[in-house]
């Protein structure tokens, strides 16, 4: 490879997901995952300012940073610059990820989850400006964004920000063809810009390695020796452009599982993608709410409820029978000021102007069954 991470391998391991012993990370296994992916010659961690309430930072310290040299592997953290009130505290941010790394700079700083929403918050603060300044620094020697939205915002970000050196994206063969995560018409965009790519939700939060029994079984009849991650994660590290595909692994023998084919990585075959092509179609085919993420239906709530949030949880259980899935979006939901479900009043608005002509009322209900 020519670009950006030419010698970075295509398996980096995503620290959102660590091991758990009750509410505290299991240093001790997340030591020997470590040692693990570094004997053979993986390199890439990613973390994040919020990930296990600051937790993961600290344990990446513990379990790398303090045990290896610093030239000797790639550190990655993401600034949430919408989780607090001022610019200061927003770049105060980068400080204390220094504090709690212990690692002098991140190899890779990025802006956390840049979205519709979020976009004022990352300009008003001045956070682009900001980054370049601690590129020139060296505290951060590659700069770049997360993030989770629609291929025409990506579009102009990009085009606002040409200095922006590499984009992390979700990227998995369920949501390839989402018309509401729109994995491809994203990845496309960012090979518009000739920006290179960190995949990641390859395994989609670990639905992929678990998948309803239409899928599992076309996977099987393949390949019977091969995980069912392994095909998630060698999907998304074939696409050109890829610098490192993301795992989020909490067990030593997942850690052991992707080492073991990706150690020798080798793309799909026109055989193997095929097999990924039937293993979409059949997602396709289990029912689901057809919704589009379009948004018409929250402008006009007077309740204020986030709607295709709720919706998508519906559909994680319905799909991939992932209840705590489910669950967990229902809570982020909540977390980023929706109301509940239970709260709508049936005034009929969102029915009204839904394109796909979901009958969202009964919906929701299912929703507030589901979680609450």
């Amino acid at each position: 490879m020519d670009y950006l991470g030419k010698n970075i391998r295509k398996l980096g391991f995503g620290l959102m997901r660590l091991p758990m012993i009750k509410k505290e990370i299991d240093l001790e296994q997340t030591k020997e995952m470590v040692d693990l992916f570094m004997a053979k010659g993986f390199t890439y961690f990613d973390t994040a300012y919020g990930y296990i309430n600051g937790k993961s930072e600290a344990a990446i310290k513990t379990a790398l940073v303090d045990r290896y040299p610093r030239e000797s592997f790639q550190l990655a953290t993401k600034l949430p610059a919408w989780a607090v009130s001022t610019a200061a505290e927003a770049k105060e941010m980068l400080h204390t990820s220094l504090r709690r790394t212990g690692a002098g700079y991140f190899d890779y700083y990025l802006m956390h989850n840049v979205s519709e929403s979020r976009k004022k918050v990352f300009d008003d603060f001045g956070i682009w400006d900001y980054m370049l300044e601690l590129k020139e620094k060296r505290l951060a020697r590659h700069i770049g964004f997360s993030y989770h939205d629609k291929a025409d915002l990506l579009d102009r970000i990009l085009t606002e920000h040409p200095e922006t050196e590499f984009v992390q994206l979700q990227i998995n063969y369920a949501d390839w063809e989402s018309e509401s995560v729109q994995s491809r018409q994203c990845y496309e965009v960012a090979l518009k810009h000739n920006k290179p790519i960190i995949v990641m939700e390859p395994v989609k939060g670990g639905v992929l390695a678990n998948p309803a029994d239409s899928v599992r079984k076309i996977f099987e009849e393949a390949d019977p020796k091969a995980s069912l991650a392994s095909w998630a994660i060698r999907f998304a590290a074939s696409l050109d452009k890829v610098i490192t595909v993301l795992s989020g692994m909490s067990t030593t023998q997942q850690m052991k599982d992707n080492l073991s084919y990706m150690e020798d990585f080798r793309p799909l075959s026109l055989e193997e993608t095929a097999v990924i092509v039937r293993a979409r179609e059949a997602l396709r085919a289990i029912p689901s709410i057809p919704c589009t993420s379009c948004a018409y239906c929250v402008k006009g709530c007077p309740q204020q409820i986030h709607i295709p949030v709720f919706l998508d949880a519906l559909n994680r259980n319905m799909i991939f029978g992932d209840l705590q899935g489910a669950k967990r979006t229902y809570q982020i939901a909540l977390m980023l000021g929706s109301t509940k479900p239970s709260a709508c009043i049936a005034c009929g608005n969102c029915e009204d102007v839904c394109p796909q002509q979901i009958h969202i009322i009964d919906t929701l209900k299912d929703a507030a069954a589901l979680s609450e």
